[in-house]
């Protein structure tokens, strides 16, 4: 599985999130098979009901893990449906491009801003 630390972004909004892609080990796109190293994570994965094919199937979740939702479906998110129903499935479309520390500015994806936000670590 990976892991990639993100901020998450919206009107007065700062959630540093945890993002997990549900697919054992690193997925690779150079050919089928999976090495024995993560048969096991394969193994409770699927046991769970994940389709482990390597398409992104991401799980997120608060960094501060206080008790607050985590899960992998975008359409979970009740009445947090904004921001975190828009940052989820814009996570999912752009796993593969993000790395840790990125920002996902929803008021960016939404057009409602010209530019994204810059991320507080480096604009404090």
């Amino acid at each position: 599985m990976m892991v990639k630390l993100l901020e998450l972004r919206d009107e007065g909004t700062f959630i540093p999130l945890l993002a997990v892609d549900m697919n054992p080990g690193v997925y690779r796109d150079d050919g089928p098979g999976m090495s024995a190293e993560y048969e096991a994570q394969r193994y409770l994965l699927r046991r769970c009901g994940y389709p482990c094919d390597g398409r992104p199937n991401v799980a997120i979740t608060r960094l501060d893990c206080d008790g607050g939702p985590c899960t992998n479906d975008p359409y979970h998110w009740g009445e947090s449906r904004r921001t975190y129903f828009v940052a989820h499935n814009w996570i999912i479309d752009h796993w593969r491009d993000l790395k840790d520390g990125d920002v996902v500015d929803v008021q960016f994806i939404l057009g409602e801003t010209s530019a994204p936000k810059v991320s507080e670590r480096v604009s404090l």
